[in-house]
């Protein structure tokens, strides 16, 4: 089992259902690489996995931290080799499952991450610049210092884009060009799932209507409670911005929900920025064909391949 398999896509694609079910053939564990799933008590704003799901599978780089404390792509990737480590030599088969872009490709492609300390005054002065003329200033700064980065990072996404800038800042090199890369030795399978983007589209919004049965409204009330700030990243993130600004009586709940679907469809496209239809890397399978099937005969070639 010195082997990998990733299971990718758009969020509201499937990938959760799929990876249980491919964990539970071939005596896999799961390993997280959604950037919001590493949060505790964010639950149904991010679709994690149930309770039930955590118990039948053991889950990795889930419920990590808390709200308010640090996270970096380089700790992620550090915990995600360690995982999958522990995986292999257990004998089983560790499988990657999520659709934050960077996260996946850190680990498939073995990134050599820029060690740049935070710089704590240079970050404020760019939150303080951010609230005075928004995060899009911010974003046309870094696509004048860095245009590759700016491709990779979406405009709303305010605190990967000071820690571009805040390297940028310390090294005087975009962060872009120390994307070096050093794969893995272990051989590896990458699954996507794809979709037409109207199909797309109605998933995301059915699962937002269901996150709103579930309890989408307390679990934010109860993280405001807990005391957990607005302004953190985690709390900014899609869902939790929104409904953050019903409970505070600045929106309706209808304009909210309209808002959370408007912005996971705009991620959903980013998402394709990342995990592109000609890489001839990733199989992809559409869920007009037998997705179970045809993602059990993948994995079942790729292992047989390598025994």
């Amino acid at each position: 089992m010195k082997c990998l398999v990733a299971v990718i896509g758009p969020t509201a694609a499937g990938k959760s259902q799929l990876a249980l079910h491919l964990a539970q053939k071939f005596y896999g564990e799961i390993i997280n690489a959604d950037s919001r799933q590493v949060y505790r008590h964010m639950d149904i704003g991010t679709a994690k996995p149930s309770r039930a799901e955590l118990s039948l599978i053991p889950h990795h780089l889930v419920n990590l931290i808390n709200p308010d404390e640090p996270f970096s792509l380089a700790l992620y990737q550090k915990l995600a080799y360690k995982a999958i480590e522990d995986i292999q030599g257990r004998n089983k088969l560790p499988l990657l499952v999520g659709g934050s872009g960077l996260y996946v490709w850190s680990v498939v492609e073995g990134w050599l991450i820029p060690q740049v300390p935070p710089n704590i005054e240079f970050r404020r002065g760019l939150e303080t610049k951010a609230k005075d003329e928004g995060s899009y200033a911010l974003f046309q700064e870094l696509q004048k210092v860095d245009p590759v980065a700016a491709t990779t990072i979406m405009p709303g996404n305010l605190r990967r884009i000071i820690r571009a800038l805040e390297i940028y800042h310390k090294t005087g090199r975009p962060v872009s060009e120390r994307w070096q890369k050093k794969s893995p030795t272990y051989p590896f399978l990458i699954i996507g799932l794809t979709m037409t983007r109207e199909t797309l589209y109605r998933r995301i919004d059915l699962r937002i209507d269901e996150m709103l049965k579930q309890g989408l409204i307390d679990e934010v009330k109860d993280l405001m409670t807990k005391g957990y700030n607005l302004d953190l990243p985690s709390m900014s993130g899609i869902s939790y911005k929104q409904i953050a600004m019903f409970i505070k009586g600045d929106i309706d709940l209808t304009t909210a929900a309209e808002q959370i679907k408007k912005e996971t469809h705009r991620l959903a496209r980013h998402q394709y920025a990342w995990f592109r239809p000609n890489d001839a890397r990733i199989h992809w399978l559409s869920n007009d064909d037998d997705i179970t099937s045809q993602a059990v005969n993948l994995v079942s070639s790729f292992l047989s391949g390598i025994n």
